[in-house]
């Protein structure tokens, strides 16, 4: 289908962005039949009869297939050139300078004798050819085809050059305001934009936000840029055309082509992640450059790969552009990202944990933790909660609540929709702004006030596969834990039903079903009622954070 703006594209360019979608359709057919030609001639060589078709109407059906599919193809292929032109003289090239090292004679595992090689007046080598830190030592280095390359080049100790990082970025304010990656500029001390057109500027301001790896970059042109389009990464489908533009390897303005593979991608690498995954190649180089769409608009800032070899290996991610222009627009304007946060550590709602909670699968983000004074303290969430509505807007996973929530106005009440039970609960919750320095561990407060520390007692489980003990304040300050509660998997039988669901020994179990656990000899009232067979819902805690798990007897 096409969307409004290509139909107004259209207008101006003639029939390119009304034919363009179904060019791929011709071009295979095309193919097809290009292919049973070559296949046909083969098969003629080797005195096997081919399939035939009705005389005086095959050729010409195959020709007239072919012709129109050759042109829809270069059809396609002039939608690429439309993209790539309207939107290469809105990139530029990034070069951040750090602060330079002191050089000084350091154990080099490449050497056999476990020392650096000495040069004639007293230095180290640099056994880089390509320089100290350069993307291609990164690819090659380790190759054994080209250890002699890395063998090579004389320096003093002293002081070394200054680090320098490449990437890329793109014009979004003809005033001179530049998108790009925060790793691109991290740790420089001075940052250096290039146009396509040459022109060199050192940027006399640049703000970064870690947490969604977006950066703003301000330099002072001679006259107005060329700003690039921003488009709506949530229209964005899989399977579409895109555009990857940047400076790979120092390349500059360098144009590769693919679809969308994946929305949604959440690879860790940042702390707000919803990444589009796209087969377009991107390197070291292409960080901060834009993936655009055939409409020459962009979706999204080129970020990281996933690669075994150093290199592109079909797997890309790209910051939704829906993400970077919130942040984006916040960094210009005040120089920093204010986000609301609930307080609250979740998890995706799946397979058993989806019958548990009595809701669909992949809908909703469940509770497992509520931090103290935090709004989701205040509005009287609870571990167990499915949150499902957030200003009327459906939560569909814990990605999708965190982007509605970190954009909600701060000072401001919202109505939240969750699943307690077997029913629905509206809440309103307050939203505050996250502290820089928030985290979970940071901020959980699961102190429970006791009398006298009681000795520990153990119970087995057989039917779960699982041995408890009380869980003492020295015991947690052993494991990593902040402080006592629940009780503590001191053994899991292999092959059991907890070993299955991926419990372990050290784990502590603060639920089971919906009853909260404190001590062992509370274990037994809240089996009653849960059921093996149907699965045993619990909410267990590492001190990475907590998660429920759900225990199920093994298929016989």
């Amino acid at each position: 289908m096409v969307n409004e703006t290509t139909v107004n594209e259209a207008k101006v360019t003639g029939t390119l962005f009304t034919r363009y979608k179904s060019s791929a359709v011709w071009a295979a057919s095309a193919l097809s039949v290009v292919s049973l030609s070559l296949s046909a001639a083969a098969l003629a060589q080797r005195d096997v009869p081919a399939l035939t078709v009705p005389e005086g109407t095959g050729p010409v059906v195959a020709a007239d297939v072919a012709a129109r599919g050759i042109t829809h193809a270069r059809e396609l292929s002039a939608a690429f050139q439309f993209a790539a032109q309207n939107v290469i003289p809105g990139v530029v090239a990034i070069e951040a300078i750090g602060k330079s090292q002191t050089v000084v004679d350091r154990h080099n595992p490449e050497s056999e004798s476990g020392d650096d090689e000495k040069n004639d007046e007293g230095g180290t080598f640099d056994r880089s050819p390509f320089g100290q830190g350069s993307p291609f030592e990164e690819l090659f280095k380790n190759d054994p085809r080209f250890r002699e390359l890395f063998k090579g080049t004389p320096r003093r100790n002293g002081p070394a050059p200054r680090q320098r990082g490449m990437g890329s970025g793109f014009v979004i304010d003809p005033a001179g305001v530049i998108m790009t990656n925060a790793h691109v500029i991290e740790n420089a001390e001075t940052v250096r934009v290039r146009l396509h057109d040459g022109r060199e500027y050192v940027a006399t301001e640049f703000k970064a936000d870690p947490k969604s790896d977006v950066a703003i970059v301000r330099i002072k042109p001679d006259s107005p840029l060329m700003a690039l389009r921003l488009g709506n990464s949530d229209s964005v489908g899989v399977g579409e055309w895109v555009l990857a533009v940047g400076s790979p390897f120092g390349l500059d303005l360098s144009v590769t082509a693919g679809i969308v593979s994946a929305k949604g991608r959440g690879p860790n690498i940042t702390e707000r992640e919803d990444f589009i995954q796209t087969d377009a190649a991107v390197n070291p180089g292409n960080s901060g450059g834009p993936l655009v769409n055939l409409d020459g608009e962009v979706v999204g800032i080129n970020t990281a790969i996933s690669t075994r070899s150093g290199g592109y290996d079909g797997v890309a991610f790209a910051v939704p552009v829906n993400m970077a222009r919130w942040v984006g627009e916040q960094l210009a304007s005040k120089g920093a990202v204010s986000r609301a946060y609930l307080g609250v550590a979740i998890q995706p709602v799946e397979g058993d944990l989806a019958r548990q909670f009595g809701v669909d699968i992949n809908t909703g983000a469940v509770v497992t933790q509520v931090m103290k004074d935090t709004p989701a303290a205040d509005a009287k969430l609870e571990p167990g909660d499915v949150i499902v509505r957030l200003d009327g807007k459906p939560v569909r996973s814990p990605r999708a609540l965190q982007g509605i929530v970190e954009q909600l106005a701060i000072g401001k009440g919202y109505p939240l929709v969750v699943r307690r039970g077997d029913k629905d609960v509206e809440l309103t919750i307050t939203m505050k702004e996250m502290p820089q320095d928030y985290t979970l561990s940071g901020r959980r407060d699961l102190k429970r006030e006791t009398a006298e520390p009681a000795k520990p007692t153990t119970k087995k489980i057989e039917s779960v596969g699982v041995e408890l003990t009380d869980l003492t304040d020295d015991v947690a300050k052993q494991l990593g834990y902040n402080s006592a509660g629940g009780v503590l998997v001191a053994s899991v039988t292999n092959d059991s039903p907890a070993a299955e669901a991926g419990v372990q020994a050290g784990m502590v179990i603060e639920r089971i079903g919906s009853t909260n656990v404190t001590k062992v000899e509370e274990v037994d009232k809240a089996l009653e009622g849960v059921s093996i067979e149907k699965g045993i819902l619990l909410l267990v805690r590492t001190p990475r954070g907590t998660q429920f798990v759900v225990v199920k007897a093994l298929a016989k």
